[in-house]
Formats: structure tokens, C-alpha cells, sequence
């Protein structure tokens, strides 16, 4: 009966080291997948979500996460307009679910939809926008040219419409200064 009892035991053992090497592979297969993982990935999981982010020199916004670009997150707000914020600019942000999408799983379109191309398209519906800058400045108006590195918006004076006789100048403001960009005056 001893000798039994002996396997027994050495089998019980045997079996919770395999149960605790599994455990530890487990762990560090979780560590490696999870330090894959991008900001744009936690966010493309979260799209339909309310999220709040903190802007370089905007502060918090907070609303539906409707979009995600390769450069950007759009954001519909409560007040019915939307904020495109480039993702440079988030410091942090509340409201991404437990789920995260699929590294490089976004496809070759999803690369190519930087921030130019946002802005691209904001010009080319003439859109008013109001444009904060990343020291807290703002600036209305429409977006003109969109560049490589910079957008060029002809300037609005308060309260003012988009009416060429209304235009008070053109500024050139590097997308890098871009904290975020929401459309209406």
C-alpha cells in the first residue's frame, strides 16, 4: 500500500508542476501579446463607446467615439458637433472597453487614413471650424490647403460667417501645433 501512496504522490506532483509551468506560459505569452498592443488598437475596439480624453491644450472631452483613423480619433459630442483630435495630442483617455482589436489587423485603407486626410475632406466641404492649438489658442474659420505638414485656414472674425468679404486672413498652422479640430464656429 506504501508504494502506492508514493506514485500517487509523485504523480500529484508532477501534475501541479505542469499546471504551474502552464500558468507561467500563460503569463508571459499574455505579457508579450499585451506590449504589442497600440493605442489605436484599444481605441478601434472602443468604436460606439462614450469615451473622455484629455487634450493638449484643450482639456476633457467627452462624447461618442464614432471614427478612428491611422492619426486620429473623432469624437461626436453631446452638443451635436464633432471634434476630430489628433492622437498625438490625447494625453489620456477613459471609456475603452476590455477589448482590444487585433494588432496590424486594420488593413491597408485604415493606414492610409492619416490626419491630412480628415482635414482633406473638411476642406472640401468648406466647413467652418474652430481649430485649438496645442498652447490653448483657437482660431475659426474654413480650411483652405491642407499640406503635408501644415493646414492653412482663412481666419474668421468672431461671430462672422464664412463669406469671402468676412475673411480677415489666412494662417498656416503646423499640423504638429493641431490639438483638435471641431466643426462649427
Amino acid at each position: 500500500m506504501r508504494w502506492d501512496e508514493l506514485f500517487a504522490d509523485l504523480e500529484g506532483q508532477l501534475a501541479a508542476q505542469q499546471v504551474a509551468e502552464r500558468d507561467a506560459e500563460v503569463a508571459d505569452r499574455t505579457r508579450r501579446e499585451l506590449s504589442e498592443l497600440t493605442v489605436l488598437d484599444r481605441a478601434r475596439a472602443s468604436r460606439g463607446a462614450v469615451v473622455r480624453l484629455r487634450v493638449s491644450g484643450v482639456g476633457e472631452i467627452t462624447g461618442l467615439l464614432t471614427e478612428v483613423g491611422a492619426q486620429w480619433l473623432l469624437v461626436g459630442e453631446d452638443s451635436g458637433q464633432e471634434a476630430l483630435v489628433p492622437l498625438d495630442a490625447v494625453l489620456s483617455a477613459n471609456g475603452f472597453g476590455a477589448r482590444s482589436a487585433t494588432p496590424g489587423s486594420a488593413g491597408p485603407v485604415f493606414a492610409r487614413l492619416g490626419l491630412g486626410t480628415a482635414l482633406r475632406r473638411l476642406a472640401q466641404d468648406r466647413a467652418v471650424v474652430t481649430v485649438w492649438l496645442r498652447d490653448g489658442s483657437t482660431v475659426s474659420g474654413t480650411i483652405d490647403r491642407v499640406g503635408a505638414d501644415f493646414v492653412e485656414l482663412s481666419a474668421l472674425g468672431a461671430g462672422e460667417l464664412p463669406r469671402r468679404s468676412e475673411l480677415t486672413g489666412a494662417r498656416t498652422v503646423p499640423v504638429a501645433a493641431l490639438a483638435m479640430v471641431r466643426r462649427g464656429a
